[in-house]
């Protein structure tokens, strides 16, 4: 059901710091600061040869980026998104399987404009899950 890893998304205290870390002292290509107001977040990709690291920066006081932050200071692993072909299809057969996905169950569009679902880490091994829609 899943495809590549789409991206291995960091939360950072820092995102101007952390962009500039993965620029200079990686080499690594990275764009633009984009917000993204539904998911409380500002996003920053870097982009690698075979998949993408995304950085994440609270957008607002309701942001779970926030609360990630407050528990861990320094940042550190978010979360992991795979691709899906059917985001509808593989939400329901996870369903079946007993997974819990987050939220309304509903897909949002996401930080590259494709519908989005995430899955509760429990279900995981503690890792939050991000599906999207290729």
């Amino acid at each position: 059901m899943i495809g590549r890893l789409n991206h291995v998304a960091i939360a950072v205290p820092d995102l101007d710091a952390a962009a500039e870390q993965y620029r200079s002292a990686l080499g690594a290509v990275v764009g633009p600061p984009q917000d993204e107001p539904d998911h409380g977040v500002t996003v920053i990709f870097i982009e690698l040869p075979n998949t993408k690291i995304e950085l994440l920066y609270p957008l607002g006081d309701d942001s779970p980026i926030k609360g990630f932050l407050e528990k861990n200071p320094s940042g550190g692993i978010h979360h992991v998104c795979y691709e899906v072909e059917d985001i509808l299809a593989a939400r329901d057969k996870l369903k079946e399987s007993g997974a819990r996905v987050l939220g309304t169950g509903e897909p949002k569009i996401g930080a590259h404009g494709k519908p989005v679902l995430f899955l509760h880490p429990k279900d995981f091994q503690g890792t939050l899950v991000e599906l999207e829609q290729v």
